[in-house]
């Protein structure tokens, strides 16, 4: 009987066996296939947007390098670069839809490799071979490590997908580790807000770092949103949970402060700051927010989370690198120092020029009328010495005389 019985056991078991071994190798598979998807349309989106962006920038320089007095949008060379900036952003934001949130923010650096691969083939000057390796060393090797870094964080990015659906979505935001992820970072940002606005911390690190707070919260309402309509496109709709809504009001209000915050921060510093900080805290928050809303690392083991963070560590050198070497710009000072005038006497005390306040007027204060000025904002007059002339029923005049001592 014994005999007789287990053939029958090993046929019943195998089908089971059968199907558990053949179920999991294809899941992997398509989700890698997914990761590739997603990399492959942010890579071509930045790819887009960095070239656009180029495109309307020259639009401008040979407008205005030119006789020709139409407006930039009248031109075919802007309307090109507009053109490809919107489907480079479609590109980006379908690609949250394929690959987790921590796979697709880092790979933002392929538009500052682009941008800098751009503005060094559109050079204008010629160099020496010795000038140009010397002024572009820089760029090149960050070049190099961004595109290690960006190679490590595909291979070794996370590999969590599911569908995002309402319920699914739904259940991340009111999950603990949200949650709590999200009552540290309202306190940060009203904490960074206040020191901002009341305080005039006007450090690069306090805004970019409100840009990074915000941005978190853009990109993960933008998966949400992406994510759900990919789903009711392939027959699952999605758009009538009440969470899409709120999703799509999210990203569009974080999306308008977060360019509010990045317009205030490049009148205060050069965009070269910008891009590299700017990136740096922007990646490091979302990838943050990517693990406590879509648990992006659940599951994956200890040697692909620190190649993931090696591939990011390497992609911030490189950006860092390629920002470091941009030209800065020096602003521009609409006065001329008094003493650097020729045959100018010197008018002030120990060397000190007088220079005009740029938030008060450009005049020397010869023929100000400080009535109406704050004290802070009066020009600086030099030591007065009265002299008593006549008699005293002479009167004084009715102006002061100013009497200075000349340096031999």
């Amino acid at each position: 009987m014994e005999g007789g019985n287990s053939p029958n056991l090993q046929l019943q078991q195998l089908p089971l066996a059968t199907a558990a071994v053949s179920v999991q190798p294809h899941t992997d598979s398509f989700s890698y296939k997914e990761n590739l998807i997603g990399a492959l349309l942010a890579i071509f989106g930045h790819l887009v947007i960095s070239i656009a962006l180029n495109l309307q920038k020259y639009s401008h320089i040979r407008l205005a390098g030119s006789k020709d007095l139409r407006a930039y949008f009248k031109t075919k060379t802007w309307w090109c670069g507009l053109f490809l900036l919107m489907l480079g952003e479609l590109g980006v934001f379908s690609s949250y839809a394929f690959a987790p949130l921590s796979l697709i923010v880092p790979l933002s650096a392929v538009s500052v490799i682009a941008s800098a691969i751009i503005g060094i083939i559109f050079i204008k000057e010629k160099w020496k071979p010795k000038d140009f390796l010397r002024r572009y060393v820089l760029s090149f090797v960050g070049c190099g490590l961004a595109i290690v870094g960006t190679y490590l964080l595909i291979t070794f990015g996370p590999n969590s997908h599911e569908k995002m659906t309402g319920e699914n979505i739904t259940r991340h935001l009111v999950s603990w580790p949200f949650l709590l992820y999200m009552l540290v970072e309202i306190i940060v940002f009203c904490l960074l807000l206040y020191f901002y606005k009341e305080k005039n911390v006007n450090y690069i690190v306090v805004i970019l770092l409100l840009v990074a707070l915000l941005g978190s919260m853009t990109a993960v309402t933008v998966k949400a949103v992406a994510g759900m309509i990919v789903v009711s496109i392939q027959g699952n709709l999605q758009l009538d949970y009440p969470i899409f809504y709120i999703m799509l009001v999210c990203m569009i209000a974080t999306a308008i402060f977060q360019a509010t915050f990045l317009a205030q921060a490049s009148q205060l510093y050069d965009s070269s700051q910008i891009a590299s900080i700017g990136y740096i805290l922007s990646t490091t928050v979302a990838i943050t927010a990517g693990a406590t809303f879509y648990l992006d690392f659940t599951g994956e083991d200890v040697l692909h989370i620190c190649m993931f963070a090696l591939g990011c560590l390497i992609a911030f050198l490189g950006v860092f690198l390629i920002t470091r070497n941009r030209k800065k710009s020096v602003p521009f000072e609409p006065y001329i120092s008094m003493d650097a005038m020729p045959g100018m006497q010197n008018m002030h005390d120990k060397g000190i020029a007088v220079q005009p306040d740029l938030k008060a007027s450009f005049s020397y204060g010869a023929l100000e009328n400080n009535d109406t000025m704050p004290e802070i904002y009066t020009p600086a007059t030099l030591p007065i010495v009265q002299e008593q002339h006549g008699s005293k029923g002479v009167s004084a005049p009715p102006y002061r005389v100013l009497e200075h001592s000349k340096k031999e």
